[in-house]
């Protein structure tokens, strides 16, 4: 067993734990996106950041890939880390503003104001469908291309893979494969109706 402490909370978690294991193991909960339960980590989108002490030096990491390790001290929630989620939430909905769940993370985190040029680019390279398609549905149908501002995930080739049995695991699992944001903004502003009760019963968001 690994001894470690979380928001100052002496825990025991098993050796290859992540963090994120753990602290969802002791009911302490970390935001995330593009990890799903069953398949790989992947530490693409960092929402489930958090602040980790050792040695008196800290940092911060991605929750779902970082092993949790003997006599480390980690904070979910400091001050420092819910800067970084917001700053990371403004930036996914930069890039897929009419995400409905991006949106309701944007009101659950206290995301009020857009500090960058919203542009949808319909694909937030979270790689969930990716991951769904190999190492779930056994396919391999999907994957990446090209880097940076150019990557974008496709069928070889750009043509239909004789592998893709159009199960819609790939659409099931997306986070801006789904109905947009309903709430009374125009489509690319940030929304908050998740912050007026009213609105949240109307529009009732993504567990």
């Amino acid at each position: 067993m690994v001894n470690l402490v979380i928001d100052g909370q002496s825990v025991e978690a098993e050796e290859g734990w992540t963090i994120l294991e753990a602290a969802r193991y002791y009911g302490i909960d970390i935001p995330t996106l593009c990890y799903e339960e069953g398949l790989s980590s992947y530490s693409a989108c960092r929402l489930c950041t958090v602040e980790i002490i050792r040695d008196g030096r800290s940092k911060l990491s991605a929750s779902c890939s970082f092993p949790v390790q003997e006599g480390i001290e980690v904070r979910t929630n400091s001050r420092r880390v819910r800067e970084a989620r917001k700053i990371i939430i403004e930036l996914m909905l930069a890039s897929c503003p009419n995400s409905r769940t991006l949106q309701c993370l944007a009101s659950r985190y206290g995301v009020t104001k857009m500090r960058f040029r919203a542009e949808d680019r319909g694909c937030l390279l979270c790689g969930l469908c990716i991951r769904m398609c190999k190492e779930q549905m056994q396919a391999g149908a999907i994957g990446f291309v090209s880097r940076g501002t150019d990557r974008k995930v496709i069928m070889p080739f750009h043509m239909r893979s004789e592998q893709c049995r159009e199960c819609g695991a790939c659409l099931y699992i997306c986070p801006v494969c789904e109905l947009p944001c309903q709430g009374p903004m125009q489509p690319g502003e940030l929304c908050n109706a998740c912050l007026d009760t009213v609105q949240l019963e109307a529009f009732p968001c993504k567990d």
